[in-house]
């Protein structure tokens, strides 16, 4: 037991190493991008919040992200209207954006400067709650905070993903942000969705995980 406290608590040293020598620059036009759509969302008031890479610099372990990850509530139906409304400003990456977006629930974008945006559009009760729990947060103390999802629900999304980037995230948020998990809600709401994927075993994974690094 003495065994795995101490190389948790080597993991958390790493972390940490890792991330104080981290530097919001780092993200290039990624982060100058994420702040320009934030400044068009407040100012048009949409339901929105950033999730992916972005807020793996706030909850997980900092790594490279190629794209701006977020989701906007559309509900069911209103998918044709934000999909419309962000096609004026950005542009498409693929060719049948709109066809793939109306399918997948991803629009795939990119604004002037050629940063890769993925937009999720989001219907689901759970996602609107996402939204609804998501807070402005400071990544650098120079830069202007953005509106990310919480530690528990990017770990909850990143399970249902289930890639094995997905597990790599996880497992540094657990390590970085492990008092802040909400395990109640996990078992809440991330087993409804795995009932829906009908992978229920990736629970057990995530539980396996957190009792492996004692979080």
């Amino acid at each position: 037991m003495a065994e795995m406290d101490d190389a948790v608590g080597l993991g958390k040293c790493v972390y940490q190493e890792r991330i104080s020598h981290y530097s919001m620059l780092d993200l290039g036009n990624l982060y100058s991008a994420a702040v320009r759509l934030q400044r068009r969302y407040e100012a048009e008031g949409t339901r929105y919040c950033f999730i992916g890479g972005l807020a793996i610099q706030k909850w997980g372990e900092p790594r490279y992200t190629r794209d701006v990850d977020l989701t906007i509530f559309s509900g069911f139906g209103g998918e044709q209207a934000v999909i419309d409304r962000e096609l004026k400003i950005l542009e498409p990456r693929i060719d049948n954006a709109v066809d793939f977006a109306l399918l997948n629930r991803v629009l795939l974008v990119q604004d002037k400067s050629k940063c890769s945006i993925d937009i999720s559009l989001a219907a689901m009760p759970y996602e609107s709650d996402v939204i609804s729990r998501s807070q402005l947060q400071s990544l650098d103390l120079e830069f202007e905070p953005l509106r990310l999802c919480s530690a528990t629900d990017l770990v909850i999304l990143k399970a249902f993903a289930g890639r094995p980037q997905d597990w790599q995230d996880i497992r540094g948020t657990l390590i970085r942000s492990q008092k802040l998990i909400d395990w109640k809600l996990i078992d809440k709401e991330l087993g409804m969705l795995l009932d829906l994927k009908e992978e229920p075993k990736s629970l057990g994974k995530l539980y396996q995980l957190k009792h492996e690094l004692k979080a």
